[in-house]
């Protein structure tokens, strides 16, 4: 071992301990009831698509894990679903407030600090496994999903999503100058429909779907912001849905084992 090297992992983990997510919009003091229900609420709105495509009720007494919970908003959700829940994330910070947000909700689960690439669970454990917002970010993505897939029992779920290269925003993003959130992370992966339908294949079944269209920020700021909640969305969903799916910000990969 060399020491005095940062390996790639350490420094997602630094990243993450400091820019963890969402949390630069919270009006409330951090850790306190209100943070988390003022989180959760832009969560669901920002990724309004989210309660429609996941069954946060359809687990109740199967064993749950989410890969990257971050402060664990969607985990808490399943959780009152009556999954059995695991979480696990590489950002010591997020976890000890995941811990906190299932302590100030009233539900149970086990929370690690873990790396996705290298799940410490047996294979076939898990009935379900919830990848959302995580594999963009990893080193290897074609690994978690290894490790995702290793986990999982046969016939298991998973739900997993990836950035869109081809999406409304990065095409909006890139007339107008305006970085990504989260665009200089450590790790920042994109793909295409077909090249993230490539890296499911392990899965005996896959069904690809492309979400997440334009809503009002509250991450950005100034005049580019201005316009582009008072002029583009509105005038944005005024197209029919159709017409845009494809173009959506986020692939989503519905799979079976």
């Amino acid at each position: 071992m060399l020491y005095g090297l940062t390996t790639m992992i350490d420094s997602i983990r630094e990243y993450w301990n400091k820019n963890i997510h969402d949390i630069e919009i919270a009006k409330y003091p951090i850790g306190t009831r209100e943070f988390f229900d003022d989180l959760e609420t832009y969560h669901f709105k920002k990724l309004d698509y989210l309660t429609r495509i996941v069954s946060f009720n359809g687990y109740k007494g199967k064993r749950l894990l989410e890969v990257g919970c971050g402060l664990g908003i969607d985990l808490v959700h399943f959780a009152k679903g009556g999954a059995k829940v695991y979480g696990i994330d590489v950002a010591e910070k997020a976890i000890k407030l995941a811990e906190k947000n299932f302590e100030l909700h009233g539900v149970n689960g086990e929370l690690h600090i873990m790396n996705g690439e290298d799940i410490k669970f047996n294979d076939n454990s898990f009935d379900f496994v919830y990848a959302h917002g995580v594999l963009a970010y990893t080193e290897n993505p074609e690994k978690m999903i290894s490790e995702i897939h290793r986990v999982l029992k046969t016939g298991g779920e998973t739900i997993l999503m990836m950035y869109n290269r081809s999406s409304w925003l990065f095409i909006l993003t890139k007339l107008f100058g305006v970085k990504l959130e989260r665009e200089d992370a450590a790790v920042f992966n994109t793909y295409s429909i077909n090249e993230f339908r490539q890296m499911s294949r392990c899965f005996s079944h896959v069904d690809i779907i492309t979400e997440r269209l334009p809503v009002r920020t509250r991450i950005h700021k100034g005049m580019k912001a201005t316009l582009y909640n008072s002029l583009f969305v509105p005038v944005f969903n005024l197209i029919p849905r159709p017409i845009v799916r494809l173009f959506g910000a986020h692939i989503i990969a519905k799979c079976i084992k």
